[in-house]
């Protein structure tokens, strides 16, 4: 039997085909990248005019551990400036962070099946808390019990540079931040059938190994206590992983 469309009723579109990554040419692939990186750029460049904003009250917030901005010095004619901008860019970073990792995965998102883009994209609400959770970790707990030891040291009282403070607390932050994201990592990594609960349990004196020499890089102090207070979370991160690497393969434990 024909059947005739009623008068202005629009012609039914053809379902959509699911973009097929190996289908696209070099030219189209340099072309997404190119708009992606652009949007993540823009996305930047917001969030560090917002902390520009707000930069002489992050400042306030970053110099509190060492006793407030009154305990700095500054030498240099743009040492203020350079300050501030670090101060922002690391702040601007934070805010787009969520943004920019959207825009790394939503590359990779025609190589994925439905199931693996779903578990990606709440991978970035749980990256992003990560990534908070080290840089309050480091504000709250490192810098008050390394501060008072480094600046006190040997009973000489030192009255820290402007630029070198920051330029110390801002790594710290980041560094510790980053770190923060192993369980986060492993769990991706055992999604896609790299590494196992199994391998990673059987391998934790490695990691306890593994995890002193990475305390003992970041940790600003050489003292042992300060190394046990990076020690300590990373370990029970490492086991966090463990539980990750567990979820994420479940069925099976062999490679």
């Amino acid at each position: 039997m024909i059947k005739f469309r009623k008068k202005g009723a629009k012609p039914s579109s053809p379902p959509k085909k699911k973009v097929n990554r190996a289908d696209l040419t070099i030219p189209e692939h340099l072309n997404e990248l190119r708009q992606r990186l652009l949007r993540g750029l823009v996305a930047m460049i917001l969030a560090v005019l917002v902390c520009f904003a707000i930069g002489e009250r992050l400042i306030e917030i970053l110099a509190y551990p060492v006793g407030g901005i009154d305990r700095l010095i500054s030498i240099e004619v743009t040492e203020n400036v350079s300050v501030f901008m670090r101060v922002s860019l690391l702040g601007g970073f934070i805010l787009a962070f969520p943004y920019i990792l959207y825009e790394a995965l939503a590359y990779i998102r025609p190589a994925l099946e439905d199931h693996e883009w779903r578990g990606l994209l709440i991978a970035i609400p749980f990256a992003t808390l990560l990534f908070v959770s080290g840089v309050l970790f480091a504000y709250f707990v490192m810098l008050p019990a390394a501060l008072p030891f480094l600046i006190s040291f040997i009973g000489i009282t030192t009255t820290p540079r402007l630029s070198n403070y920051f330029s110390f607390v801002t790594g710290l932050l980041f560094w510790i931040g980053v770190s923060f994201e192993t369980p986060l990592v492993v769990y991706l990594l055992a999604r896609f059938r790299l590494v196992t609960a199994e391998t990673l349990a059987k391998q934790w004196r490695v990691a306890v190994v593994i995890i002193a020499v990475l305390a003992a890089f970041v940790t600003p102090t050489p003292d042992p206590v300060n190394m046990g207070l990076l020690m300590i979370p990373l370990l029970v991160l490492y086991l966090l992983s463990i539980g990750m690497a567990k979820i994420a393969n479940p069925a099976r434990g062999e490679n």
